[in-house]
């Protein structure tokens, strides 16, 4: 069976587990890693061909964006201009449709395809909120997320002056409300105060009630499980008082991953363009044949 080859730009924490995603993957093969420091291989990636560019690889179907979110949009388009296609996890909900659109030309003029926020929220919840919408057409879905890790809110905060070390967690409150727990260590030299004035002021916090304490080491607090409760409570036709509720509790760059991967398959069966997970068909993401698929989920 031919393989597709999938190259991984970046290679933090969710690099890590998109490698090991595609090794438990029978369709995809490893294109190569793109890193800033290709001179930095670890063990694990001996084996695999490790650059700074994406052009140095002999050929790639589709390149995952394990990178910052605030650096997706220009590693897309310089990706989709080669014509490779391209999956990340993109998640300031506020910019996803800013997003779509920029990649949408690039990715329609160079016949390529991307899709954009595939992590598991956005991502993989944006489709069980669709479902459960389409279910319960009248009402309210709440969103509540943690406790845990959020890897985009810590990175952000790795990225503030004057932060040497930093976990984000959410914590749940209710009705899809969130407290940002924040916890750094402070660069020699700095001012704490100024530097949780500066993280409280970012898009990532700005809107949350966020608390920012400094300790001595953000590694004896490090725990990346994570989870979600999806609640949508409403009107089904003209009958009031349907519930469904949706709860999972896993590893966060694990997950993101996995998704990630199910989606780069996706990928290849889809005209030019850009798209979110909410507009692919959900048959796209399996590996095997359709009609057995049908037999085995219908």
């Amino acid at each position: 069976m031919k393989k597709n080859s999938v190259a991984i730009v970046g290679y933090g924490n969710i690099g890590k587990y998109v490698l090991e995603a595609i090794q438990a993957s029978p369709d995809f093969e490893v294109a190569g890693i793109i890193r800033r420091d290709p001179s930095d291989i670890p063990h694990e990636l001996k084996p695999y061909k490790v650059t700074d560019s994406i052009t140095k690889l002999d050929k790639v179907d589709v390149a995952v964006l394990a990178t910052p979110t605030r650096s997706v949009e220009a590693y897309a388009k310089e990706i989709l201009a080669l014509g490779i296609n391209t999956v990340d996890s993109f998640d300031i909900h506020g910019g996803i449709a800013d997003l779509r659109r920029s990649l949408d030309a690039v990715a329609k003029a160079h016949g390529a395809v991307a899709v954009i926020s595939a992590g598991w929220d956005p991502g993989s919840d944006s489709v069980v909120r669709a479902l459960l919408e389409a279910m319960i057409p009248k009402g309210i879905t709440y969103t509540n997320f943690g406790p845990g890790m959020s890897m985009g809110h810590t990175v952000a905060v790795k990225a503030i002056g004057g932060v040497k070390a930093a976990l984000s967690m959410t914590i749940p409150t209710g009705t899809g409300i969130h407290r940002r727990m924040v916890y750094i260590e402070v660069e020699e030299g700095y001012d704490f105060e100024q530097v949780a004035r500066a993280i409280r002021a970012d898009d990532y916090f700005v809107h949350d009630d966020t608390h920012v304490m400094q300790v001595d080491s953000v590694d004896s607090l490090l725990d990346m499980g994570h989870g979600v409760n999806l609640v949508r409570k409403g009107v089904s036709g003209q009958t009031q008082n349907q519930l469904i509720a949706f709860d999972m509790k896993i590893n966060n760059p694990a997950l993101t991953a996995q998704v990630l991967i199910a989606v780069a398959r996706a990928s290849l069966k889809q005209k030019p363009g850009a798209y979110t997970l909410i507009e692919l068909p959900v048959i796209d993401l399996l590996y095997g044949e359709r009609e057995t698929l049908i037999k085995q989920l219908v």
